[in-house]
């Protein structure tokens, strides 16, 4: 690697091996103008995360064999190049993940998340570092300005842009088939699954002004129902009524055709979670499009987001820091740094979302 300024402390793994370790790596130098150099606060532990872990996705930059892992993050600039005007030392910001291919007519209108060619590259995944380290530099035009009234939550900010292209889309389908609609509010949504993807989904449903009931199988006292409880929303452990929005947000094959029969005549059914390797499932396809045709109803997969999603993302957590004071706060589980291997290698029943910290946020 070239142009470092000294030593740092970064999470680094083999891809496809376990072999993950906290070792010494070269701390990156700003190299062109219009880039910022950051001080990493937080970076969140994820499923891609243990997925990578564990010997499964995940590329190295071309030439090298170690990757640094991690792409849900808060920063703080350190320096800024010459030609960077959007930021200033200080200020805080989250970097966006993906890397558009260039080629494609999508990447080409800076909508990467919707890559044609799949030659995309993602900071911490696929073939570019990511954020579990002391200092990253990266390029402004990535760089989305965060409030410093929500600096403890913004690391939420990379899950909390996947839950808004997800709904977004599903509002302007919804609102461009039925015009007197206006963004869904008044709906009744169900979200299945209450981890970050499902419980932040809750909050932009409820923040759009839809009744909003969550599914899931812990115990109504637990911190995941105590929380959807404190934005107004409604936990449930069976459907039982019909729903104008369900978003998928658990990635269970079978519960997704299963509670597709509750969708409501001109509903949208929503796809975030991502099924690992599971039984097959028998269904009755004829009767599932049926359903989806007589009654008008919709289907869409969501993955990854644009810029813009991330910058209605950071608008929406300050707006639910406003409303629900603390509530998305309750999410966020802090740990060292150097706890990453019992984090990555144990989810415990009650955690939501770890983060590990790497700074508390003050320029050197």
């Amino acid at each position: 690697m070239i142009g470092y300024a000294g030593d740092m402390k970064a999470i680094v793994l083999q891809p496809h091996t376990t072999s993950i370790q906290l070792k010494e790596w070269p701390e990156p130098k700003i190299q062109r103008p219009d880039e910022i150099k950051v001080k990493v606060l937080r970076v969140g532990i994820c499923g891609t995360d243990r997925e990578e872990a564990s010997g499964g996705r995940a590329d190295a930059p071309p030439g090298e064999k170690e990757l640094v892992i991690g792409h849900e993050m808060i920063s703080q600039v350190v320096e800024i190049g010459p030609q960077v005007h959007s930021v200033k030392v200080g200020d805080y910001v989250v970097i966006t993940v993906r890397r558009g291919c260039n080629a494609c007519n999508a990447c080409k209108m800076n909508r990467s998340d919707m890559c044609m060619t799949g030659n995309y590259t993602e900071r911490g995944i696929k073939g570019r570092h990511g954020f579990q380290c002391e200092f990253v530099v990266d390029q402004e035009a990535y760089a989305v300005k965060v409030d410093p009234s929500i600096v403890q939550i913004g690391v939420l900010a990379e899950p909390m842009s996947v839950v808004q292209k997800a709904i977004s889309e599903a509002i302007q389908i919804q609102t461009s088939r039925l015009p007197y609609l206006k963004n869904l509010q008044g709906q009744n949504a169900l979200v299945i699954g209450l981890g970050p993807i499902g419980l932040l989904a809750s909050v932009v449903l409820r923040l759009r002004g839809l009744n909003v009931s969550g599914l899931d199988i812990v115990d109504p006292k637990s911190p995941r129902a105590q929380i959807l409880t404190a934005i107004g929303g409604t936990y449930v452990q069976k459907a039982t009524q019909t729903y104008d929005f369900i978003l998928d947000a658990a990635g269970i094959g079978k519960l997704d055709f299963d509670l597709a029969h509750q969708l409501a005549i001109n509903g949208i059914f929503v796809l975030t979670g991502v099924p690992g390797k599971q039984h097959l499932i028998q269904e009755d396809g004829g009767q599932f499009v049926r359903q989806m045709v007589l009654k008008n109803q919709v289907m869409i997969g969501s993955v990854n987001e644009s810029i813009h999603h991330f910058e209605q993302g950071i608008a929406d957590l300050q707006a639910a820091a406003k409303k629900w004071p603390g509530a998305v706060e309750k999410m966020i589980q802090p740990l060292p740094y150097t706890s990453f291997k019992d984090v990555i290698s144990h989810h415990t029943p009650d955690e939501i979302k770890v983060v590990l910290e790497w700074s508390q946020g003050k320029t050197r």
